[in-house]
């Protein structure tokens, strides 16, 4: 590795910081969407964690048809202050579209992992079978069932086996590739 190592460490710490957070903004985002219990631990913890920012922003940017704009505004801004920031302490010239595309990319791709670990984590726990007792189980399982749910009803389970997750983890994965490549296109044409 080379290159200064305080521009170095201060880039992993503005990642790590920066990253835990906007995931956890990503998580609230995903719990709304799915409808998950707020009375579980980790929904109240992520709660009252991403609350301090949301409230003030809520008042300004409204929700719209079951959409809460206030927490993508606040993700976006968030990746939009992290590139900065990695880009000032490195000495890149960023450009307003490039924060954008690369904004959006970084979002999709975060939304992408996060969707793939509830997967597979939800199937390991099948595996292993954890209760539902367990609140993160739970939580797992009123995540993935809205995604899962479309893939059952096209491909019943064979001989007892699920199917469905292969599926719906390629269809996220064309998703992304398809993401990726609209994004990358409209970058480079601009």
């Amino acid at each position: 590795m080379t290159g200064n190592p305080f521009v170095l460490a201060a880039d992993v710490i503005i990642n790590t910081i920066f990253g835990i957070y906007i995931l956890a903004v990503m998580l609230r985002f995903i719990f709304q969407a799915a409808r998950v219990d707020f009375h579980n631990p980790l929904s109240q913890l992520i709660v009252s964690v991403t609350n301090p920012p949301l409230k003030p922003l809520r008042r300004v940017i409204p929700g719209w048809g079951g959409i809460d704009f206030s927490t993508i505004v606040l993700m976006v801004v968030l990746t939009i202050i992290k590139l900065s920031l990695i880009g000032l302490i490195t000495g890149q010239q960023l450009s307003i579209s490039w924060l954008l595309f690369t904004t959006i990319a970084d979002l999709i791709s975060l939304l992408y992992y996060l969707l793939l670990g509830i997967i597979i984590i939800s199937i390991i726990m099948s595996w292993i079978g954890q209760t539902s007792q367990n609140p993160m189980v739970g939580l797992l399982q009123q995540i993935s069932e809205p995604i899962l749910r479309p893939f059952r009803r096209i491909i019943p389970p064979i001989g007892g086996l699920d199917l469905s997750p292969i599926f719906a983890i390629l269809a996220l994965q064309i998703i992304k590739i398809f993401a990726d490549w609209s994004l990358h296109s409209l970058a480079t044409s601009l």
